[in-house]
C-alpha cells in the first residue's frame, strides 16, 4: 500500500515532464494543415497578376500578317483607300504595257504595207491606175493608199464634171487633190495619236496619285500611333511599308508611260515625215500625169 502510494507521484512526475516536452510539437502539429492552406493563398496574388489588364503601355495588337510581310501582305493590310490607289496605278501599268505592244504592231504593220503601197505605185501609169492600185484590197486601210485614192478621186471627179484639167483647170485640179489628202492626213494624226494622251496622264500623274496614297497611309500609321499610345516599330512599321508601296507603283507606273510616251511620238514624227514625202511624190506625179493629159 505504501509502495502503491510512492509510485503513483513518480508516475505523475514522469508524466508531467513527458508533457512539457511534447508540449511544442503537438501544439505545432495542428498548424501544419493551417500553413499547408496558406500556400495557396499566398500563390493566389501573382495570378491575379497575371490577370490583371494590360496598362497604357501595352503594345496593340499585331498586324494579320505581322512576321511576313511581303507585297501581296501589304496590300492586304492597307487601308481601303491606298488600296483604291494601288489597283488604279496597277490598271495603269497594264493598260500601259498593253498600249505599248498594241502600237509596236501597229507602227510595223504600218511600215510594212507603206513599204509596199509606194512600190505599187510608182509603178502605175495613169491617175485612173493610181486610183485602182490605192483602192485595192491588199492596201485598204494604209494611211498612203488613202492619200493616193482621195487625189485620184478628185481628180476624176472634175473630169467627169466636164472641167479641162489638163489646161484651164490644171491647177485648181491639183489644189482641190491636194486638200483632199490632206484631210487624210489629218485623220491619219488623230489615228496615230491614239492612246498618246493617256500615256502622258500616267507619266505626269502617276507620281503625284501614289503619292497621295502614301501621304494617307502615314497619316493613318501616326493617328494609330497616337491613339495606342506606342511608339513600338514592329507595330508602325507595316503601315508606313503599305503607304511607301503606293509610291513605288506609282513610280512603276509612270515611268514606262513617259518612256512609252517619248518613243511613240519620235515613231509619229518618223511617220509624219514620211507622208509628208509621199504627199510631195503623189502630187507631182498627178501632175505630170496632167501634163501628159492622162
Amino acid at each position: 500500500m505504501l509502495d502503491k502510494k510512492r509510485t503513483t507521484p513518480f508516475l505523475a512526475l514522469i508524466g508531467a515532464i513527458a508533457l512539457m516536452t511534447g508540449a511544442p510539437a503537438f501544439a505545432q502539429a495542428p498548424a501544419a494543415p493551417a500553413d499547408a492552406a496558406a500556400a495557396p493563398a499566398a500563390a493566389a496574388p501573382p495570378a491575379a497578376d497575371a490577370a490583371a489588364p494590360a496598362g497604357p503601355e501595352a503594345a496593340p495588337p499585331q498586324m494579320a500578317h505581322a512576321g511576313k510581310m511581303g507585297i501581296s501582305t501589304m496590300f492586304l493590310d492597307a487601308k481601303p483607300v491606298v488600296k483604291v490607289v494601288m489597283i488604279g496605278l496597277v490598271l495603269a501599268s497594264i493598260f500601259s504595257w498593253t498600249l505599248l505592244i498594241t502600237k509596236l504592231l501597229e507602227f510595223g504593220a504600218l511600215n510594212r504595207a507603206s513599204d509596199a503601197f509606194i512600190e505599187a505605185f510608182r509603178g502605175a501609169k495613169s491617175i485612173s491606175d493610181m486610183g485602182r492600185i490605192a483602192t485595192s484590197e491588199e492596201f485598204e486601210g494604209n494611211p498612203l493608199a488613202d492619200m493616193a485614192a482621195a487625189a485620184a478621186q478628185e481628180v476624176e471627179i472634175s473630169r467627169q464634171a466636164g472641167l479641162d484639167i489638163g489646161g484651164e483647170h490644171r491647177d485648181s485640179t491639183i489644189h482641190r487633190a491636194q486638200a483632199a489628202v490632206n484631210a487624210v492626213q489629218a485623220s491619219l494624226a488623230k489615228r496615230l495619236s491614239n492612246g498618246m494622251q493617256f500615256l502622258a496622264s500616267v507619266g505626269s500623274n502617276g507620281p503625284f496619285i501614289g503619292l497621295f496614297g502614301t501621304v494617307y497611309g502615314i497619316m493613318d500609321s501616326f493617328i494609330g500611333i497616337a491613339n495606342t499610345n506606342t511608339t513600338n516599330l514592329a507595330v508602325v512599321a507595316p503601315g508606313i511599308a503599305e503607304a511607301l508601296l503606293a509610291t513605288g507603283l506609282g513610280l512603276f507606273a509612270a515611268i514606262p508611260s513617259v518612256i512609252f510616251y517619248n518613243y511613240f511620238q519620235t515613231r509619229i514624227s518618223a511617220y509624219g515625215s514620211r507622208t509628208e514625202g509621199f504627199v510631195a511624190e503623189l502630187t507631182n506625179a498627178i501632175s505630170r500625169q496632167l501634163d501628159k493629159g492622162a
